[in-house]
């Protein structure tokens, strides 16, 4: 039978080089090496011709139609393939409500909806590995007083701690991308609740970091009018840390509450 060769798609980079692949793939071995792995956007199978020799269960998730072609006929029946866009899975579905580990060499136009994603999920996701830009690995990755350090950061850095493990050159894909690429882990930290209302903190961190020059008294203006009393009211939104949020999430739900009780 002829085999069918995926389309390059969905700004998805193949990666060629089988160390790197060997090496992404074993990412997903610590510290969950018992759980099962949940594969998104496999492509041609580099890094799944390893993770399917593990002695666990194992299952990917491809939305090109000739990709699952390919990898139907590459793994001859050996590989449970789900069809279909990760991003509208109800993952609770995947292992029957099981905990598993996400990885992949995540298409990077989508690579932070992915992420957003696992948030979403995290009573499900306790560890996810995999490759993204290395743009966006640094953002992941990066601590407050940096440039890099913004949205993803707080909201992943809430829930997960986070490994930036390796970069990768442009040379080992096809087509070669114009960036590198990164390697990262995210393993859930003890976090049960952040203390404070967890959609309000969401709606705090967006809100200020989409005006990331200016002072908290002034990007807060769209949340609660008057900020001047807020606590890093001359602060701006990359020195604050996850527990600052959190406290300052706090404070503008107390002032709304007092502006609702008085009007």
């Amino acid at each position: 039978m002829k085999q069918v060769r995926p389309k390059k798609n969905l700004g998805q980079h193949f990666l060629t080089d089988l160390k790197i692949a060997k090496r992404i793939a074993d990412t997903v071995d610590e510290p969950f090496a018992d759980l099962p792995v949940l594969e998104v956007g496999p492509g041609m199978g580099v890094m799944t011709q390893y993770i399917v020799e593990k002695p666990r269960p194992f299952k990917v998730v491809e939305i090109d139609k000739e990709s699952v072609e390919y990898l139907e006929q590459r793994f001859a029946g050996n590989l449970n393939i789900i069809s279909g866009d990760f991003l509208r899975m109800d993952l609770k579905d995947v292992f029957d409500g099981q905990q598993f580990v996400l990885t992949g060499n995540y298409p990077y136009d989508i690579s932070s909806q992915i992420f957003f994603k696992m948030l979403d999920n995290r009573h499900l996701i306790p560890c996810c590995t995999g490759m993204i830009q290395k743009e966006v690995a640094e953002r992941i990755a990066s601590k407050p007083h940096t440039k890099a350090y913004g949205i993803l950061s707080v909201m992943i850095q809430a829930w997960y701690d986070v490994e930036y493990l390796f970069t990768v050159e442009p040379s080992v894909f096809n087509p070669s991308p114009k960036v590198q690429s990164a390697v990262i882990r995210m393993t859930r930290n003890k976090v049960e609740h952040l203390g404070c209302n967890e959609d309000l903190f969401k709606r705090v961190v967006k809100t200020v970091f989409n005006q990331r020059r200016k002072m908290l008294r002034v990007s807060l203006k769209q949340l609660i009018g008057s900020a001047e009393s807020c606590p890093f009211a001359t602060q701006r939104p990359e020195e604050l840390t996850v527990t600052d949020f959190v406290t300052l999430t706090n404070w503008v739900e107390s002032v709304q509450l007092c502006a609702n009780t008085n009007s």
